[in-house]
This record gives structure tokens, C-alpha cells and sequence, in this order.
């Protein structure tokens, strides 16, 4: 006789759907750079911004082994993206197909095996970490935007070194570079996690009550 398979809650299957789309998309966004007054950033920092959001929300109602095991799957979408992606470049274009589309085709998803490397590698350090630190700031208790700000400002640096360092060292000086990225993204961090997460907590309890 087999065991039931517990169900999932609502609210983690929402964030489950969520993450993977997010972990997708951050590197196809990431090739526009904006401009935030006199910092500029990848466009790319607000899909991985929203990954720190959904994990800590997910820490937050379901603790942290379920927020890790998100954090580990979201490894599937972004490897399987990507081996998709270098399939597709590696196909031959229709003849039909505009040569000025196609350009800008490769020109957006053609990257390096060292910039993916990078993104992969930053990705799972800096996500576990957000993890981490969140649910210890929890266990020692405190205000939810406090432990989601620090938790995301941490986790946000930690990105910024290792991917400027693996994906750029030796190419060009980097240092400045990796100061307006830490930079902005700790900004990022602190005005727009503490509130998303709170609204995805807030809605997370929502789906669950109606389950």
C-alpha cells in the first residue's frame, strides 16, 4: 500500500510556478542596462530581486527547508533555459527569416559559457544566503521588512562580487563596475523587498486559508 503524497499549499505552488518564470527571464532582461539617477543596472536585478522576495516569503510561511528546496529547484528551469537556448542558436535560421530580427536575436540570447557559469554559480550562493540569513534573523525574532532588507542587501553583494568576478575578472577593470551594482542593488534592496515581501506573505496566508 502506498503512502499518500501530502499536498502542496496553495501558496507554495504559487511561488513555485512564479520562481521558475523569474529565474528564466533575469537573464533575458539583464541585456538592458537602465539607469537609476546616476546608477546603472541590469534590467534583469528586478526578476532576481522578485527570487529573493518569493523565497523569503516562502521562509517566512513554510520555513527554511521549504524555501532551500525551492531555491534548488529553480536550478531546473534555469539549466533547461539555457540548454534551450544554446539549441536553438546552434540551429540553422529560416532563409525567410529577417536578417535584421535574426541579429538581434543572437545579439540577446547568444552569452558566453562563462557569463551563464557565473549566473549559475551567483544565483545559488547568493539565493541560499538570502535563505539563510532570513531565517536566522527569524529565530531571533524582529520586524519582517528589518530581516527581508538585511537578508536581500546581504545576498545582493554576495551576487554582485561573484558574478562580476567570474563572468568579467581579466577582461577589463572591474572595481567600478562592481561598486555601481552594489550600489544599486542594495538600494533596490531595501526600497522595494521589505514591501514585496510583505505583500507575498500577505497573499501567501491568503491561498492558504482558502485551502
Amino acid at each position: 500500500m502506498t503512502t499518500p503524497t501530502p499536498p502542496i499549499s496553495r501558496s507554495l505552488f504559487a511561488f513555485s510556478v512564479l520562481y521558475g518564470g523569474m529565474a528564466c527571464i533575469a537573464g533575458v532582461l539583464g541585456n538592458k542596462q537602465i539607469a537609476l539617477g546616476p546608477l546603472t543596472v541590469e534590467a534583469g536585478i528586478f526578476a532576481f530581486l522578485l527570487l529573493v522576495v518569493l523565497s523569503s516569503a516562502t521562509a517566512e510561511l513554510h520555513g527554511r527547508k521549504a524555501a532551500n528546496h525551492l531555491v534548488f529547484l529553480g536550478f531546473v528551469p534555469l539549466v533547461v533555459s539555457m540548454v534551450l537556448i544554446v539549441s536553438v542558436l546552434a540551429l540553422p535560421a529560416a532563409p525567410e527569416m529577417d536578417a535584421e530580427r535574426l541579429a538581434g536575436f543572437q545579439t540577446i540570447l547568444a552569452q558566453s559559457p562563462r557569463l551563464m557559469g557565473a549566473g549559475i554559480v551567483a544565483y545559488g550562493i547568493s539565493q541560499l544566503l538570502n535563505v539563510g540569513v532570513f531565517s536566522l534573523l527569524r529565530r531571533e525574532g524582529g520586524w519582517l521588512w528589518l530581516r527581508s532588507a538585511l537578508a536581500s542587501v546581504l545576498s545582493q553583494i554576495i551576487d554582485t562580487l561573484i558574478f562580476i568576478t567570474l563572468a568579467f575578472y581579466g577582461l577589463f577593470p572591474i572595481l567600478d563596475l562592481m561598486i555601481g551594482q552594489m550600489l544599486a542593488k542594495i538600494m533596490l534592496s531595501i526600497v522595494l523587498v521589505p514591501p514585496l515581501v510583505q505583500g507575498f506573505v500577505a497573499i501567501g496566508r491568503k491561498l492558504d486559508a482558502r485551502g
